[in-house]
């Protein structure tokens, strides 16, 4: 049976000249294998929207972790955030995407953009019924999902994107969808995908949004472990546990630092060829090494400061996946590992002390290493990796 588990990444453009964003997403998992996803969207902007689309993430989100029935959560929705009296229409609308055991997804859907899935890169049309709930006409499918299934959700905003500018009529939901299976790779992730359609939002808008604008992705997908060894262990007797139970994890294998490589090519038998770098690398980044048998062979502490600092920049949106493509360096390469092919990573850090990495104004047993580790682990995770750290 096939390993799945589903990445979300999203992404708001706030309205021009207002600091908060009308629009709301949150994403729970109630077990390892499920995802629910809560887009809101409310009414405005600024202030008063964002509290609204907030408060509505946050009920819907909570009841649907303690597995409510979908009529109770909008029927909580529709008691709390009543209709407006003089527009007569909803103070938020929503999009809920469930998906259950990374086989099945309900997808409820109230008033926002419908959601749009791509099958095999191409748009592919889910059936749909209509009930109402509260008032409110709400309308929900249940379908199987397979491997490679996108899910993209978005406010109005994102259709609403060039009205009045660059399109006469805004973007269309026909054209939306052309435009995904155009830029569509079965490689891309939903940070990827996520990242292309709001700038080209953005464009549309011309750098001047005339409405809150939200995307959010969700993509099924096949685990993909990856295992990152990273120094040598504190006792030396504790070699060949580390390099056991490191070589014995399935998936991709990143050896980082000169004596943890020298280590693990005596434990294969292999040579380490430390050959000179490509001449397109990065002469800012110490050069990679090679040992049969292992994915990816770098210097240490240098580059996985500079691989935390591309972490940093995914996470705020000044990641370049086109640019990342295109280097040859260990960092890059880690990162690429990293933030685009890998579901869960496990590092393998070894304890002892290298007295070049010490700063002598902190307290003896601090090491760079750890900070560095520690810290990576962190952004990992809020990307939405599965992340294991051992210590050796």
């Amino acid at each position: 049976m096939i390993s799945l588990c589903t990445e979300v990444d999203w992404y708001s453009l706030n309205k021009h000249g207002e600091e908060l964003c009308g629009d709301h997403v949150a994403v729970i998992n109630p077990d390892p294998s499920s995802t629910v996803m809560v887009l809101a969207d409310g009414l405005g902007s600024g202030v008063k929207a964002s509290i609204l689309a907030t408060l509505t993430t946050k009920i819907i989100s909570t009841m649907m972790a303690q597995n409510m029935p979908i009529d109770e959560c909008v029927s909580a929705i529709a008691a709390t955030l009543p209709v407006c009296s003089l527009r007569q229409i909803a103070y938020s609308t929503f999009t809920i995407i469930r998906i259950t055991h990374n086989s099945r997804a309900e997808i409820i859907q109230f008033d926002n953009p419908g959601v749009v899935l791509l099958r095999k890169g191409k748009h592919y049309e889910f059936p749909r019924s209509t009930r109402t709930i509260g008032g409110k006409t709400i309308h929900i499918s249940e379908l199987a999902i397979k491997e490679g299934d996108v899910f993209v959700a978005f406010s109005d905003g994102v259709e609403h994107a060039g009205v009045g500018r660059t399109l006469n009529f805004g973007w269309q939901r026909n054209d939306i969808i052309r435009f995904l299976e155009g830029l569509y790779k079965s490689h891309y992730t939903a940070h990827t995908l996520t990242g292309v359609l709001i700038n080209q939002c953005r464009l549309l808008y011309e750098d001047c949004p005339g409405d809150d604008a939200t995307v959010c992705v969700m993509r099924v997908r096949r685990r993909k472990p990856v295992s990152l060894l990273i120094g040598p262990p504190e006792r030396p007797e504790d070699v060949r546990k580390m390099m056991d139970l490191f070589f014995g994890k399935s998936g991709k294998h990143i050896v980082c630092g000169g004596t943890t490589a020298s280590l693990a090519a005596e434990h294969l038998g292999k040579p380490l060829d430390a050959s000179l770098p490509d001449k397109d690398s990065d002469p800012a980044i110490p050069p990679m090494a090679r040992i049969e048998g292992v994915d990816l062979v770098t210097e240490g502490v240098i580059t996985i400061s500079q691989v935390l600092k591309y972490s940093e920049d995914y996470l705020e949106g000044r990641y370049n996946y086109y640019d990342m493509h295109h280097k040859s360096d260990g960092a890059s390469r880690i990162a690429t590992v990293l933030f685009e092919e890998a579901t869960d990573i496990t590092f393998f850090v070894g304890k002892a002390i290298n007295p070049a990495h010490q700063n002598p104004n902190l307290p003896i047993n601090f090491s760079i290493k750890m900070k560095l580790v520690q810290q990576l682990a962190k952004n990992l995770e809020k990307m939405g990796k599965h992340v294991k750290a051992s210590y050796f």
